[in-house]
């Protein structure tokens, strides 16, 4: 049986703001986080995502109080993420109020961290991140990037989603930094590809791209499950009650 479609405002986070960019640069403002949190999910947020994205290239921990803030005001799940690099980090964002939290750079430096987090948390609290960016040089096209995408790995980005699935990880998260921000669609074929390497019932969230609502029943084909986008939101070119009942038409199952 298949899953309903999760629809994820994404709210990426910089000195406690909201901010958004395009091809992880050309950062612009885009509100106060509680605010937009308070915002979406009076909106039909099915769950968010929030990520802190400068803590892991300042050597920091996310922001605690902004989860505090958050927990307080959310009627849906939420990730939290950026700088969760060991399991008391993880512990502290969930003792902050997150429902989930989302790790890639030090996930990728320390693997065998991620299994300690999928048995000490369970695997829907983890979600492991991974950008990517297209190489031609990699078996499946695709190279792995940390440190907020700006540090190449030489590791191909499928053969390290097959890794963080056969820790056990509720949720793997790509983001192609191609597609990021620029609303011409999702990366589709990572999108396949991320999905056939993963276990089933794992939760694929497409990411990074999304301009139209086309874009998120092509993300939905492609195998995606969770449905992710934040400029299209945060500026009201789609909003989610009218996306809803596009994929709903269109043959999804969806919240409404």
């Amino acid at each position: 049986m298949k899953k309903p479609l999760i629809i994820m405002p994404c709210m990426d986070m910089i000195a406690g703001r909201v901010v958004k960019g395009v091809k992880f640069v050309d950062i612009k403002d885009a509100g106060d986080p509680v605010e937009c949190c308070k915002a979406y999910c009076a909106a039909g947020a099915d769950e968010l995502a929030m990520l802190d994205i400068t803590a892991t290239i300042e050597s920091r921990k996310t922001l605690i109080e902004v989860t505090k803030k958050v927990a307080e005001v959310v009627t849906v799940p939420f990730t939290m993420g950026g700088g969760v690099s060991t399991v008391q980090s993880a512990e502290e964002i969930l003792k902050a109020g997150a429902n989930k939290f989302s790790t890639s750079s030090a996930a990728f430096r320390k693997p065998e961290m991620i299994a300690e987090m999928v048995k000490e948390f369970g695997p829907k609290t983890v979600t492991v991140a991974i950008d990517v960016l297209q190489n031609a040089a990699m078996p499946s096209g695709y190279e792995v990037y940390i440190d907020g995408g700006n540090t190449a790995t030489g590791k191909d980005a499928v053969e390290w989603a097959k890794e963080v699935d056969g820790y056990g990880v509720g949720c793997i998260l790509p983001t192609s930094k191609s597609t990021d921000g620029v609303r011409t669609g999702y990366d589709l074929p990572l999108i396949e590809k991320i999905r056939a390497a993963a276990r089933p019932e794992v939760d694929i969230v497409a990411s990074g791209g999304a301009g139209a609502m086309e874009h998120f029943a092509e993300a939905a084909k492609a195998g995606a499950n969770v449905l992710l986008a934040a400029s299209v939101f945060h500026f009201h070119i789609i909003d989610i009650p009218t996306l809803k009942t596009f994929l709903k038409d269109q043959g999804f199952d969806v919240n409404i």
